[in-house]
């Protein structure tokens, strides 16, 4: 059978979460040293955050983490149809106009929209229908994020032609297991390459900006250390959803609480902050040193609650680029998602355990 069309798979009228890669075309490199050439890209990494915090004011998505590498990006995004449509026709439109704007002010930040522009949009039923899918729609986030840097890396370079190496590639996440280990994987890949020692010093991932946050909190004393981690004053990680789903506590609709960061509050894992930070030092820690280790006490009900096995746990982080195709999951949710597809079985290496 062959592969189903990505249009298929990824519906921006569910909520689903998926990991994307996007790699440059050939060895063009985009941030860091390039050996071959010489020349120094590493500029390009804050264009890449920049754009990537501006897209989470925008869209009705959800970032929970994301690297950016010499050659290629990686995000874990979580659509958000729920968020979407609690929004009002000329909140659509007025956010759809911050992406693709009509005017543009003299450093070419987009210019506020004009009232008659958002009813062009507003008083249109068809174009506001559209306008309102696509802001949940995880491809034209990444179109959005490709078009951007190609253009503004074309034109530094002073080319034309690709920058980036074809589509980005997509893997949908079918549980809480496949999420925080994407997530771990994520958020290590720099270490894994080499490229630092710790999660303090990996620069422009999410997981840094957390790290950051938390240091900054000792400031801030007046808030209790679970407030702070979801707070959206947040210096750096506030634009990024925060880590813990609190079940007793948040609300079970879409947490609407308004943020102009970020399109809402709700959390994407049943584990703090503290809890998550501690896992990826234990795994780096073993995947580094190459040693068994005993693993702490604590960490093993994490693992366990989601249905992982804590003596693969390792390995899994390790293989997981290799391991997985277009899906991420435990057998069973994996043999879900095929019957919702249609298909018998599904093409993957791998399943979590």
């Amino acid at each position: 059978m062959g592969r189903q069309a990505r249009g298929e798979v990824m519906d921006p009228n569910q909520i689903q979460v998926f990991h994307c890669v996007q790699r440059c075309v050939r060895r063009a490199f985009l941030c860091g040293n390039d050996p071959y050439s010489g020349v120094c890209y590493e500029h390009r990494r804050h264009w890449i955050r920049q754009r990537l915090e501006f897209l989470a004011s925008v869209f009705g998505i959800d970032c929970l983490t994301y690297t950016i590498l010499s050659n290629h990006l990686h995000l874990v995004l979580r659509s958000r149809p729920d968020v979407v449509q609690s929004w009002n026709d000329n909140e659509v439109a007025r956010r759809w106009l911050m992406l693709f704007p009509e005017r543009r002010e003299k450093d070419g930040m987009p210019a506020e929209p004009t009232q008659p522009e958002v009813d062009s949009i507003a008083n249109n039923p068809e174009k506001l229908a559209e306008r309102r899918r696509r802001l949940s729609d995880l491809s034209w986030w990444m179109r959005c994020t490709a078009e951007n840097i190609a253009r503004q890396s074309n034109r530094e370079d002073k080319v034309t032609g690709h920058f980036w190496e074809g589509r980005y590639r997509a893997q949908r996440l079918l549980d809480e297991a496949s999420v925080l280990a994407c997530a771990a994987y994520v958020d290590l890949n720099p270490i894994r390459a080499a490229l630092v020692e710790d999660l303090e010093s990996s620069e422009f991932t999410g997981v840094k900006e957390r790290i950051d946050d938390l240091r900054e909190r000792g400031a801030r004393t007046q808030m209790s250390k679970q407030e702070w981690e979801r707070s959206q004053s947040c210096c750096c990680s506030g634009w990024m959803s925060p880590i813990e789903i609190r079940e007793t506590v948040d609300p079970t609709d879409s947490d609407l609480r308004a943020s102009p960061r970020r399109a809402s509050e709700k959390g994407f894992l049943p584990i703090s902050l503290t809890a998550y930070l501690e896992l990826l030092d234990w795994t780096g820690r073993e995947i580094l040193r190459g040693k068994r280790g005993a693993i702490p006490a604590h960490l093993a009900p994490i693992l366990e609650r989601l249905g992982l096995d804590t003596l693969g746990w390792c390995d899994l982080i390790v293989q997981f680029g290799r391991s997985f195709k277009r899906v991420v999951g435990t057998a069973e949710h994996m043999r879900q998602e095929a019957m919702q597809r249609g298909q018998h079985w599904l093409q993957s290496p791998g399943c979590l355990a």
